[in-house]
């Protein structure tokens, strides 16, 4: 995508904190990071969404691995959250995001209202769901 700014990075077009790279996926340091060391991870090739990306079980192995990384560095994170909205860049991406226990990240579902089904609409949807899964 030619207007893609994660596509742009990915070509070279504009610099980023390079940690991780493969012939599949790139990870650098967010620009505006919520905390030390958070980390956009994505695949060199252009998809919208992470469910989108057709080896996402890589994806995701990577995702790991920079965690893991992440907690055994110096900035010894008590533990790392994985975010994957989607909304801010129209390119698959997963924030790898070290924590603190006190830091002052709000929990992310705590922000967003929720809604309070009935049961026959809980029934109806995991049905539906149910019967689509492959």
């Amino acid at each position: 995508m030619n207007d893609c700014i994660f596509c742009k990075i990915v070509k070279g077009e504009i610099p980023c904190h390079k940690i991780y790279e493969d012939e599949n996926f790139l990870a650098f340091l967010d620009i505006s990071p919520v905390s030390l060391g958070h980390t956009l991870l994505i695949p060199k090739t252009h998809f919208r969404w992470v469910y989108d990306v057709p080896n996402s079980g890589e994806l995701w192995q990577v995702a790991q691995k920079i965690a893991i990384s992440l907690k055994d560095s110096k900035l010894n994170p008590d533990f790392i959250s994985f975010l994957t909205v989607g909304n801010e860049v129209p390119h698959a991406h997963i924030h790898i995001i070290p924590r603190t226990l006190n830091d002052t990240v709000q929990p992310i579902l705590q922000s967003i209202p929720h809604l309070k089904p009935t049961e026959d609409q809980f029934l109806d949807i995991t049905n539906q769901i149910k019967n689509l899964i492959k």
